[in-house]
């Protein structure tokens, strides 16, 4: 047994799984002190304890560590161990912000739409040209996750062959681009409305898929008049 309810210590961790081979950590910068000083001791020492054991097992992996704040900062700022990043600093590749590589937008388009039609069990959609030019227009201040997440919120609200831009967040959208002088309002007010209408009304799907909690979802069912 291990160190909790259910634990097992001769369960493989991710780092004995990754003997061999790499493992990927992303947001690195996001770690507590704490795990930075085990990770710190697994990368130097080349061996791990797991939960609820007291023996060492020796494992051997490359290390990719990700992170979109800088870390020099987080050092200087004491919230980051500096001799874990001089650890991790080896070899660094600085990715331009997705708005500044917007060439890169329909290939990773094409890439979330084969991924998510994958796993909802249905065909690829197409995605339209004017919705395609929505999303090369818009600067991404989320970066790819953003990308992502506004791919499959899409294809969650429109079951049809091809992806239109009324099928994307109201936010994506500049005001000058709507029609007959309609409001910011009125745009989000159109989606919610067009997700509550996919989601049969379920609230916690709808919250979900507007990246919203349930409290700011009845606060603007209450304003524009949707319940």
């Amino acid at each position: 047994k291990g160190a909790f309810t259910g634990a097992q210590y001769r369960k493989k961790g991710k780092f004995e799984l990754a003997e061999g081979g790499t493992v990927f950590l992303d947001e690195i910068g996001d770690i507590s002190l704490k795990t930075q000083t085990d990770l710190l001791r697994v990368l130097q020492e080349k061996e791990i304890t797991r939960v609820g054991s007291t023996e060492t097992v020796e494992v051997d992996f490359r290390c990719i560590a990700a992170s979109n704040k800088s870390l020099e900062r987080l050092v200087k700022e004491g919230t980051f161990r500096p001799d874990l990043f001089y650890r991790l600093n080896v070899f660094s590749i600085e990715i331009p912000p997705l708005r500044d590589r917007l060439e890169d937008v329909p290939m990773l388009v094409n890439h979330f739409l084969v991924k998510y039609a994958a796993a909802m069990n249905r065909p690829v959609p197409r995605i339209a040209s004017r919705a395609l030019e929505l999303l090369m227009n818009y600067q991404w201040p989320g970066n790819v996750r953003e990308l992502e997440n506004a791919i499959e919120r899409a294809m969650v609200i429109s079951r049809e062959a091809e992806i239109q831009p009324s099928d994307f967040p109201f936010q994506l959208h500049p005001v000058e681009s709507m029609n007959g002088g309609r409001t910011l309002e009125d745009v989000e007010k159109a989606h919610i409305g067009k997700v509550l209408e996919e989601t049969k009304w379920n609230m916690s799907r709808t919250a979900r898929i507007l990246d919203i909690d349930r409290t700011t979802l009845y606060n603007k069912l209450k304003r524009y008049g949707l319940r």
